[in-house]
């Protein structure tokens, strides 16, 4: 079973994010680490970097394949979690704890209401599954 933790929000190209003030904690869903199987490597950006709504922020590889991530907001990465580029499998184990991927200083709060909540994504991936 996936789990879509309530108190997030949700891209269509499955990232999350959780809210802290003003600062966002983004990472990769549940259904997107289980879809790429076993992750053995990250690239992530470096703090200070800008990164921008729906553009590329890094990039994910498994033994399946290569993936972008995409900024699911706009703002500064504030941190990254260097564990992470030792232990990429932390995702797979732990996508919405230990695997979180970085921390932003948002820079247009209503981005956020523009996400999906936990039901919009599960019925997003429902229609994905049966397509």
């Amino acid at each position: 079973m996936i789990e879509i933790p309530e108190d997030l929000r949700y891209t269509d190209e499955h990232e999350w994010i959780r809210v802290e003030g003003d600062i966002v904690i983004i990472g990769i869903t549940d259904y997107a680490q289980d879809a790429l199987g076993e992750i053995v490597y990250i690239e992530l950006p470096s703090e200070g970097d800008e990164i921008a709504k729906g553009n590329s922020f890094g990039g994910v590889e498994s033994t399946k394949s290569v993936s972008d991530l995409y900024a699911p907001v706009s703002g500064e990465v504030v941190e990254i979690n260097e564990a992470l580029l030792d232990s990429p499998e932390t995702i797979n184990e732990d996508p919405y704890g230990g695997g979180w991927m970085i921390k932003v200083s948002i820079h247009h709060s209503d981005e956020i209401g523009k996400l999906m909540t936990n039901k919009e994504y599960a019925e997003f991936i429902e229609r994905e599954v049966e397509s």
